[in-house]
């Protein structure tokens, strides 16, 4: 019955990267009419930040201390388009840690380096059905770590960042996030002191994905350089600049920098679609029709291939750790300017 029923998910995630690959070769030219004019981005995204500044749902995440201080009136959206247009409004350059929003971005980086198919055997890329932070998922699951966007494996991921020691890999995983955002990111040392006090859990999961042959590297360094990752410090106009490059085929629109393969983009958007908005992403693909990845901070980023790429930022999330502001205003703004990949 196992078998059966890892054959049917394999099946699934594979069907769900065949359909993100084929948006991504149709999304220029089948999602607008027409490319949406300057005036009109602004005028958009002025709309969604006023509509939504005054939601006062959820609340800051308070398990980490440090996220806990953040002021929950805080709201940013920025836009990037293919060819280099930069649109922010509101907060867009106030600096707030990346947290689980780096995920993606260094899955991708481990998916360039070693292939498509060791992130399939290594890692695995299907939802796993239970929390981010689960450590029931690894024992119900003979895989262990199946997606490189919850805890478990993207522990894992950042296991197999190449590298000799601590520091090289750390050197590979900062530049990478640098490279996405087209500028050298600052780690945030006091959310990086608040989440390495408070972070018993993640070297729990680490400690039990070493025991079943899941992890890569030693458990100290690999919880550490998780969390350093967690903490580095972004605004929701670098969010943008990242989700850009993935919309733009890999090619970090700002910068000119090809910083992935446009070949590898599919995955890393098949991966975001199937579980970046942790235990509501079925819900967010539903409504707003785009790959996106989300981090308890209060960012999420969302990609539609060939258009745009477009981060928001507020710090009060839901129960399942997602900016409420932020999924609102890029809702919002997908329905007013298109790009629903499934449309």
């Amino acid at each position: 019955m196992y078998r059966f029923n890892m054959y049917h998910r394999n099946l699934r995630a594979l069907a769900i990267q065949c359909l993100v690959l084929s948006c991504v070769v149709l999304g220029a030219s089948t999602t607008f009419a027409r490319s949406p004019t300057a005036a009109e981005i602004e005028k958009v995204l002025a709309e969604a930040h006023s509509k939504f500044k005054g939601v006062k749902d959820g609340a800051n995440a308070d398990y980490i201390p440090a996220l806990a201080e953040v002021d929950p009136e805080l709201f940013g959206i920025s836009l990037v388009t293919p060819d280099g247009r930069v649109y922010d409004v509101g907060n867009s350059d106030y600096t707030f840690s990346i947290q689980s929003i780096s995920k993606a971005f260094i899955a991708a980086t481990v998916i360039e380096n070693q292939g498509t198919q060791n992130m399939m055997d290594k890692i695995g890329v299907d939802a796993t059905g239970q929390p981010f932070n689960s450590i029931k998922a690894i024992e119900m699951i003979d895989e262990r770590s199946v997606n490189p966007l919850v805890n478990a494996g993207a522990i894992a991921t950042v296991s197999m960042v190449q590298g000799d020691n601590p520091e090289a890999k750390w050197a590979t995983i900062a530049g990478s996030l640098d490279a996405f955002a087209g500028r050298k990111l600052p780690v945030m040392e006091d959310v990086y002191a608040s989440e390495a006090a408070t972070n018993g859990r993640n070297q729990a999961i680490a400690k039990l994905l070493a025991a079943y042959g899941r992890l890569y590297d030693d458990v100290g360094v690999s919880v550490d350089l998780y969390t350093r990752q967690c903490s580095v410090g972004v605004t929701s106009h670098d969010l943008a600049v990242m989700a850009g490059t993935l919309a733009a085929g890999g090619k970090n629109p700002v910068t000119g920098k090809q910083v992935i393969s446009a070949e590898n983009v599919p995955e890393v958007l098949a991966i975001m679609a199937t579980a970046g908005l942790y235990d509501d992403s079925g819900i967010w693909l539903y409504n707003v029709g785009l790959p996106a990845k989300s981090g308890v901070g209060g960012g999420i980023v969302a990609v539609s291939p060939g258009d745009y790429g477009i981060a928001a930022f507020s710090p009060r999330v839901d129960a399942a750790g997602n900016s409420v502001r932020a999924q609102l205003a890029i809702e919002y703004i997908v329905e007013r300017l298109g790009g629903n990949i499934f449309e």
